[in-house]
């Protein structure tokens, strides 16, 4: 971890569980968080940093999904892999009361409740991954197999 960079609650849970990071900062512009900016900045590719989308299923609530830069969400594919009809985008306003995190800043850790995690299945085809750290402009650079331990999440054909 970065000497000089303020702990999130995403980098306590992976502290706690002995997960290795690497923390990159980057100045993010509250008018274009899009993971494609963050991946720009940090010099990562596209389809290996990762945005998290907070979603509301109709049988089973409220879940992260986390997909790769330049990849749209396929919402179809999302509540079949959730167990759902169907699946929607959290309206932003809700965002942050239910995570604790602000939009550009979202982290399917150190949530302020642990939600289902969903992540796009090619995800361990990388050595490594850039995803946010729980703050804009911080993003972790981890294995994808410790966020797959991390998180739980379960890997899915969710994205076009």
């Amino acid at each position: 971890m970065a000497k000089d960079a303020k702990k999130t609650n995403a980098a306590r849970v992976l502290d706690a569980l002995g997960i290795h990071y690497e923390l990159v900062r980057f100045d993010a512009e509250e008018s274009d968080l899009s993971a494609e900016t963050a991946a720009d900045a940090v010099g990562m590719p596209y389809e290996q940093m990762y945005k998290t989308l907070v979603l509301r299923g109709d049988k089973t609530g409220v879940m992260e999904i986390c997909l790769p830069a330049g990849r749209e969400l396929d919402l179809k594919a999302a509540a079949q892999a959730s167990g759902n009809k169907s699946v929607s985008l959290v309206p932003l306003k809700e965002v942050q009361p239910l995570t604790g995190y602000i939009r550009g800043g979202c982290s399917p850790l150190g949530g302020k409740k642990s939600y289902p995690v969903y992540i796009f299945d090619d995800v361990t085809n990388h050595e490594r991954i850039a995803i946010s750290a729980g703050a804009r402009g911080l993003m972790f650079i981890l294995d994808p197999r410790d966020l797959l331990k991390a998180t739980k999440a379960v890997p899915a054909k969710i994205a076009k």
